[in-house]
């Protein structure tokens, strides 16, 4: 009989676990680290969900649309996040991404209107360095200077589409010239953000393209203000951070009720402190001390959604061109 009891209780969790459904998120590989947002966003989502929040780490940014078309249909996220709007446009193309009804007062200085992209954070580009360094204020200057920079990849990265698309909007045809004049600056080209920025700290390179934010975490996490932002005179290029649904999803409305989550205070409270940029919807109790301290450009600079894919392949051309001779 004990026997018998026992089985049957095994039996019943079980088929409890069996009955939690489970809401699989693409994200890139920062989201999802212990000190990444995603530990206690899936905390907090599970709370109220009664479900399985499955964060997957997808490489960078760029990385992520490039698996999901590869996996087509057959993929098996339900949501993807960390896509940017240099990548919505492309995304969209692949008709694999559902409509959304979500409506939010985002916080970043443009208008939105996208039927299926959903915002969850923005930053603004820099390059970060030692605040005791005398750094170049503009593109042109950085290189004819010897400092040494460390950038990422545009066909995986975001950040590295994204220095492509601040140049090109910054420069036009003079662009070429440009990445010219830094390809000698440049150490290395790296997959991912988090390669990068890893580099800079240990001492191999002294700047890293990566965001005006990008001090706040040293500053409030680890209470040291020795690394600052560059304030350049061309102007700084923003990004705004996505998630989207994919039409082939089995969980139509989990998937809904996170991307609901996603701009609620409980989600955009944790984006500050732990994903290190601004949330797209200003928290309630606003933002971290700390973030005061952060340079603002005079000037922002964004290309819209669906003009970057004629720009991007230009641009692409002539950083490849720069960077192999």
């Amino acid at each position: 009989m004990k026997y018998l009891t026992f089985a049957a209780g095994m039996m019943a969790a079980t088929m409890a676990v069996a009955e939690t459904p489970v809401l699989t998120v693409y994200t890139y590989d920062s989201f999802v680290s212990d000190w990444g947002p995603g530990p206690a966003v899936e905390a907090a989502f599970e709370e109220t969900c009664g479900c399985d929040l499955k964060f997957v780490g997808a490489g960078d940014g760029a990385a992520l649309l490039a698996r999901v078309k590869l996996e087509g249909a057959r993929t098996d996220a339900d949501i993807v996040l960390g896509l940017d709007t240099n990548l919505t446009a492309a995304a969209r193309e692949t008709d694999l991404f559902a409509d959304h009804a979500i409506e939010a007062s985002y916080a970043f200085p443009i208008g939105w209107n996208d039927a299926q992209f959903v915002p969850f954070d923005w930053g603004i580009f820099a390059f970060v360095k030692n605040a005791d360094l005398d750094a170049p204020t503009d593109f042109k200057a950085l290189g004819a200077s010897d400092l040494k920079i460390v950038i990422q990849d545009p066909r995986s990265s975001t950040p590295g589409l994204g220095l492509l698309m601040w140049v090109k909007t910054a420069y036009g045809d003079e662009s070429k010239a440009v990445w010219e004049g830094l390809s000698d600056n440049i150490v290395t080209v790296t997959k991912g953000w988090s390669e990068a920025y890893g580099m800079f700290i240990e001492g191999e390179a002294d700047m890293v393209l990566s965001y005006t934010t990008s001090p706040a975490y040293h500053l409030i996490a680890e209470e040291d203000a020795s690394k600052d932002a560059v304030k350049f005179t061309e102007g700084h290029y923003m990004q705004i951070e996505v998630a989207g649904k994919l039409k082939s999803t089995d969980q139509d409305a989990l998937a809904d009720q996170f991307l609901a989550f996603m701009v609620s205070d409980a989600f955009q409270s944790i984006i500050p402190t732990t994903n290190w940029m601004y949330p797209a919807v200003t928290p309630a109790d606003g933002l971290p001390k700390g973030f005061e301290t952060l340079v603002v450009p005079d000037k922002g600079l964004l290309v819209a959604s669906d003009q970057v894919q004629a720009i991007r392949d230009e641009a692409l051309a002539e950083w490849l061109d720069a960077l192999s001779q």
